[in-house]
């Protein structure tokens, strides 16, 4: 069994796919996938060893004491076992990286493009994932990694104005994306904050389609992504675990 791990800033998804071998194009089926929050990461030892898994590839992004929290609780769960970092590079899984230091691109954003080329290959596509930070890239039909935006999530915005956001899911569903002008403070900053992000997200779509005057495919990702699509004027895919489908294309690139 393949065991896949995205650990992101907030929250550490993982998840195993009931087989080896992708169906391509399209998404992999799970055998499990979860996601705990941070303070969480003990009950997972108990979780993992009720799996028989011969082979495990992270992505993190949560930096060294996850990390290292990470290694310790997979050599108790796996002590045969030597788990894979995945790491941005030049190219892999047939991605291009474009970056202009190619290890510097978020080893989730790479994942994630890899994920968008291996479901829509030969297709423009733009990869928005919506969580702490909302990253907004774009990659070609050539299957390159042409770039992309970074910017605060959703609710880092709403906080960073000394807002409390418990209420942000209701307000955001009562936000209009044709009528952004509210008539109180606290729709008034969620109206903001989602039409920031919307517009990095229509700004980055359209960009694309003008410069490749081609078709282009739009796929939305992370925790503030339902709160997103409503007030998106053109059709955008939701894929909740893009960057585990990464992970999963890589390692079968990369058979062991």
């Amino acid at each position: 069994m393949l065991l896949l791990i995205d650990a992101g800033n907030t929250r550490i998804k993982w998840g195993i796919p009931d087989t080896q071998q992708l169906p391509a194009p399209a998404q992999p089926h799970w055998l499990k996938i979860t996601s705990v929050a941070h303070d969480q990461t003990d009950q997972l030892l108990a979780e993992w060893q009720q799996h028989k898994v011969t082979r495990i590839l992270i992505s993190n992004v949560a930096g060294s004491e996850v990390k290292t929290r990470l290694m310790n609780l997979l050599a108790h769960a796996f002590p045969d076992l030597t788990p894979e970092w995945f790491a941005s590079q030049a190219q892999c899984a047939g991605v291009t990286n474009n970056y202009q230091n190619p290890q510097q691109l978020g080893c989730d954003r790479f994942a994630s493009a890899i994920a968008a080329a291996y479901l829509y290959p030969s297709q423009h596509v733009i990869v928005a994932t919506c969580g702490t930070a909302t990253t907004v890239d774009a990659v070609t039909a050539q299957s390159e990694f042409a770039g992309g935006m970074i910017l605060p999530g959703l609710k880092l915005m709403a906080e960073s104005l000394a807002r409390n956001t418990a209420q942000l899911p209701q307000v955001a569903e009562s936000i209009q994306v044709d009528q952004p002008f509210a008539n109180n403070t606290d729709q008034a900053i969620v109206s903001g904050c989602i039409h920031a992000q919307a517009g990095a997200i229509t700004l980055a779509y359209h960009a694309l389609h003008k410069k490749q005057a081609e078709p282009v495919i739009c796929l939305i990702s992370g925790g503030a992504a339902p709160y997103l699509l409503p007030h998106l004027s053109f059709q955008c895919e939701h894929i909740a675990n893009l960057v585990l489908t990464g992970l999963f294309v890589v390692a079968q690139s990369n058979p062991r």
